[in-house]
């Protein structure tokens, strides 16, 4: 990824910022026919953007019936945790949205080891996508939400990880670099995205996002290579210059 190839607007702050991704999302939706697929990222960036999906205006304009919905990664705990991905976007959107419940694509996290569900979800994608290989001419996801950590890290893409280098698998386990086994999504997979959307806000986040926008390979996330747009959305105190040191 270079600079070049980025799409990148900042707003005032995270409300801001929120309201606006919301806006373009129920945009982009908008502007397709047929199913509509959005892989969703954790985090505290993306939760009050969840929130204003299922509020108007947004509600309303919203295509619920064609859309699905999937994650980028999730922790390896049950749904109910308070740490799971899943719970987040349940309870900020997912449940209060006219959502039928065939559409929502949830990692497995209960009953199977770490890379038993990493297989079943791979399973689960390939089912949904219609084929065993991805075509660069048909992305899996018409928006993939990310964000990013200030380790640099991406969905659960950490550095020196096994996982930044698997181009086979669709999806793979991550262990013993949190507290939690983590489930994610691969490099080919993630890239399989006709909009790859960092959300990017807060000060703690200037030293990362500059890295990003600047191509530096030690961030994961600037190894992301999309098939198609990258988009970043930052807000004010994050596109600020990092001061020295930090």
């Amino acid at each position: 990824m270079t600079a070049s190839g980025v799409r990148f607007e900042v707003l005032p702050d995270l409300e801001a910022l929120s309201r606006h991704v919301a806006a373009w999302i129920v945009e982009e939706a908008a502007k397709t026919d047929g199913v509509f697929s959005v892989a969703l990222s954790g985090g505290s960036t993306p939760r009050r953007l969840y929130e204003l999906l299922a509020e108007e205006p947004y509600r309303g304009k919203f295509p619920w019936d064609r859309a699905h919905w999937f994650w980028g990664d999730e922790r390896f705990v049950p749904h109910e945790d308070k740490r799971s991905n899943y719970r987040m976007a349940h309870e900020t959107f997912l449940s209060r949205g006219p959502i039928p419940a065939a559409n929502i694509h949830p990692v497995p996290t209960e009953g199977s080891s770490a890379e038993e569900a990493a297989s079943a979800y791979a399973r689960e994608l390939k089912t949904f996508y219609g084929a065993e290989r991805l075509d660069p001419a048909r992305p899996l996801f018409d928006i993939n939400l990310l964000g990013i950590g200030e380790d640099g890290h991406t969905a659960s893409l950490f550095p020196n990880t096994k996982a930044l280098a698997e181009r086979e698998r669709w999806v793979a386990s991550v262990v013993g670099v949190q507290p939690e086994t983590r489930i994610t999504l691969t490099y080919p997979v993630l890239e399989s995205s006709r909009h790859a959307v960092f959300l990017i806000a807060g000060a703690e986040k200037q030293k990362p996002l500059a890295g990003l926008r600047r191509g530096d390979t030690s961030l994961p996330a600037a190894n992301l290579h999309p098939t198609g747009t990258l988009w970043i959305f930052a807000d004010a105190a994050a596109a600020k210059a990092p001061q020295p040191g930090r």
